[in-house]
């Protein structure tokens, strides 16, 4: 299975660190965010990676290159304007081939085990579902029997890492922008969303605030 890191976004709330530093080449615990997910990815068996870049993109190539000193194999999916999830992942799909494929977004930071996730035959999207943090209580979707779905009730947060068959993204033309949870709910209400609920660390770093929290923890816990 080939794994993407969406790695495109702008990092707005970020600034002004994401000013001249894409958000993916941020330092944590003494190393750029991004190459957290791929050691990990390379640890999980992983060879085929594809990364999206649109702001400051050519200085993340310039900083991982092909991926050699991981032992992957990093492809480039360049955006001249970001194209938000399910716009980048479809700007993509030449490069992810047509079998499942595990997507991880770039700023954030998890021990998910990418080894263990899967597709099951038939569906859509797999997504790993966390605990809602302080600054998303509402959640996102609801998880019940293996199922996610749309609920009103006790809803739990999308971490941002998934599983999904190249057929989820035909609605989307290519080079198009498009937002991922409409294809979500769509497939949803033909229930073949599936999801598990993951209990370890995660953390969104959506400001240099919690990158500066994150940083803290990591130097005092020496890593993963």
């Amino acid at each position: 299975m080939r794994a993407m890191i969406l790695a495109a976004g702008r990092g707005e709330r970020m600034r002004p660190l994401t000013d001249h530093t894409p958000k993916p080449l941020l330092q944590v615990g003494g190393k750029p965010l991004i190459v957290w997910h791929i050691e990990r990815l390379a640890r999980a068996g992983f060879t085929e990676l594809v990364i999206n870049h649109a702001h400051l993109g050519q200085q993340i190539e310039t900083a991982l290159g092909h991926g050699e000193q991981w032992g992957i194999h990093i492809r480039y999916s360049a955006e001249q304007v970001a194209l938000e999830t399910a716009g980048g992942i479809a700007n993509a799909l030449p490069l992810l081939g047509d079998q499942p494929f595990l997507v991880v977004n770039g700023d954030v930071f998890t021990d998910i085990d990418y080894a263990s996730l899967a597709l099951p035959a038939g569906k859509l999207a797999h997504l790993v579902m966390v605990d809602n943090p302080p600054q998303h209580a509402a959640g996102d979707f609801g998880l019940k029997d293996g199922l996610v779905f749309e609920s009103a009730g006790d809803r739990l947060t999308f971490s941002g890492v998934g599983v999904y068959h190249p057929s989820l993204f035909e609605p989307v033309k290519r080079g198009q922008a498009a937002k991922l949870a409409p294809l979500l709910k769509a497939a949803m209400q033909q229930q073949r969303v599936t999801g598990q609920h993951h209990h370890g660390l995660w953390h969104d770093i959506g400001t240099p605030e919690r990158l500066e929290q994150l940083d803290h923890w990591l130097n005092n816990n020496q890593g993963e």
